[in-house]
């Protein structure tokens, strides 16, 4: 085998964004010794829980990233999920108990998960985090990439051969490439409201994650911390303010929770009003520039496509890049990348996400007769292979990106370099 450690074509990445994509981008590049500069606008790691949930694409890359253990063992691994009626009448009920535990989901609140990133990114000799660091603009030529930013000593001007934009939704760097309002796609007129709630759940014997179907009061209450701290996310009226929202919480407890608890009967972490939006760039790279997760597209949270679509992105991003990194591949893959992750938001990640809303706002007691999906969970309560398919039908949201290199290589795990045979 001849090693191609020596044979580096990528001097310096620069990442915009420290959310999750950016966080593990760059750890994974940095066990490949490329040399990764992360900028963002804020002072620190943002402590919000926002998402949680990680199927089998994205616990793939956290394993890659050597954050897997840490994520099982900090986290909660649900048994079993239901879709229910407003009085809790179960529609159909998924246990996952007996299935191995790879194939199993995953649930961390981000903000904990961002905090293990940061702490591993942090012992890597060959990335720097830049905070205070406001991305206003990027530029590019043949030969490298350059990003406009504001720093606390004044503008600057940073050069990378690649600038990687994994700022979000509101992704400076897609904006800098296509204009401020080019997002193909819409917002949801839905109001969706997420908690975070300790909450009694035991009397009502639910599962640890529940849908409820109601064409009024529709929502989501999900275990996600072994403590019995409960995600509950849910609709209200549009086109209120914010404090209006946080107002009105503990009557929409009170309306549509099991048990109709009163404020004094749980333990309110934390209240966010936010709308959701299906949209995707009209391209993933152009030149130098490279959009991955939110900046690149964005879907509902119900099926958590959206984070688990996010994470699929960096694995793939990170196998390009080492490829052309190591001489296996030319950067004409990263147009490969921007096809194929593409083609799977359009295909996969916005219509089943988009069907994961609507089902939750139909007439629960016609869904079993017209939702195709809630048929295939009704017999999958009766039928190992087809639950087990149910589990791992998410593994299409992967993609291998080495078949693309025009070496024979093998990718040798935990040394942090690539050999060709």
């Amino acid at each position: 085998m001849a090693d191609l450690s020596a044979a580096a074509t990528i001097k310096k990445i620069i990442i915009v964004g420290t959310g999750p994509a950016g966080l593990i981008l760059g750890l994974l590049l940095a066990k490949e010794g490329i040399s990764v500069q992360v900028l963002d606008s804020a002072n620190q790691i943002d402590n919000q829980p926002r998402a949680t949930h990680y199927s089998v694409p994205a616990l793939k890359v956290l394993k890659k990233a050597g954050l897997y253990d840490d994520v099982r063992e900090q986290g909660f691994t649900p048994d079993g999920g239901s879709w229910r009626k407003a009085d809790g009448t179960p529609l159909c009920v998924m246990k996952t108990a007996h299935l191995p535990m790879e194939t199993r989901m995953a649930c961390l609140p981000l903000n904990k998960l961002c905090k293990l990133a940061y702490e591993a990114i942090q012992k890597e000799p060959t990335v720097e985090i830049k905070w205070s660091h406001k991305v206003t603009g990027v530029s590019q030529d043949k030969d490298k990439a350059t990003v406009d930013v504001e720093t606390p000593s004044g503008p600057q001007k940073l050069e990378a051969d690649y600038v990687v934009g994994c700022d979000g939704a509101s992704s400076q760097i897609r904006r800098s490439l296509f204009g401020d309002m080019e997002f193909p796609g819409f917002t949801w007129d839905e109001q969706l409201v997420a908690t975070n709630v300790y909450y009694d759940m035991s009397p009502f014997e639910w599962e640890d994650s529940n849908f409820v179907v109601d064409k009024k009061n529709w929502y989501m209450v999900s275990k996600i911390q072994p403590d019995g701290l409960y995600r509950v996310t849910y609709n209200d009226t549009p086109g209120l303010t914010r404090q209006e929202y946080i107002e009105r919480q503990p009557m929409r407890f009170e309306e549509f929770l099991p048990g109709n608890p009163k404020p004094d009967q749980y333990k309110l972490v934390s209240i966010g009003p936010y709308k959701v939006h299906q949209r995707c760039a009209t391209s993933f790279r152009v030149g130098r520039c490279i959009l991955a997760a939110d900046a690149a597209h964005l879907c509902n949270p119900f099926g958590g496509l959206g984070l688990t679509g996010g994470l699929a992105d960096v694995g793939s991003l990170h196998e390009c890049l080492v490829g052309i990194h190591r001489g296996l591949a030319s950067d004409s893959i990263l147009d490969k990348y921007s096809e194929i992750r593409r083609e799977i938001y359009n295909n996969f990640i916005d219509p089943i996400s988009s069907s994961n809303i609507r089902r939750l706002w139909q007439d629960p007691d016609k869904a079993l007769e017209e939702d195709k999906f809630l048929k295939l969970c009704r017999a999958a309560m009766t039928d190992p292979e087809v639950f087990k398919q149910l589990g791992l039908d998410v593994d299409f949201l992967s993609h291998d990106f080495t078949q693309y290199y025009t070496s024979s290589v093998v990718l040798e795990k935990g040394l942090g370099r690539t050999v060709a045979v």
